[in-house]
């Protein structure tokens, strides 16, 4: 455990590591937007380069630069943001092992039912 959920009660540890659970996740989904967004980016750049290289289009210096942008910046993006997937993906289990923990930790009591009165 951090050294903020050991001052805290294990209710507020709790609560404080699902907002922290729920954050991550947000992350881990935004990097696999991103993920997708430099896939396509890599793909179309790749594609617009062989397209030119055989000249299948006029050639044109500035669609060829535009495509190796396209293909690089895609490339780039994909390893940062799938390092970034990676790190928040271990941060979110290990955030999740530590509330599963406090859970287990947290004396719960027995709620008996009680008879109706209707």
């Amino acid at each position: 455990m951090d050294d903020v959920t050991e001052e805290l009660s294990p209710h507020e540890a709790v609560a404080r590591l699902e907002e922290r659970i729920a954050a991550l996740e947000a992350r881990v989904d935004s990097c696999r937007k991103y993920e997708a967004a430099a896939r396509t980016a890599l793909a179309l750049g790749g594609v617009l380069f062989v397209v030119l290289i055989l000249r299948l289009i006029a050639f044109d210096p500035l669609a060829l630069f535009g495509a190796i942008a396209a293909a690089l910046g895609g490339l780039v993006m994909l390893g940062s943001n799938s390092s970034t997937r990676r790190e928040a993906a271990a941060q979110l289990a290990a955030a999740e092992a530590e509330r599963a923990a406090l859970i287990g930790a947290i004396d719960l009591r027995v709620v008996e039912t009680r008879p109706t009165l209707h």
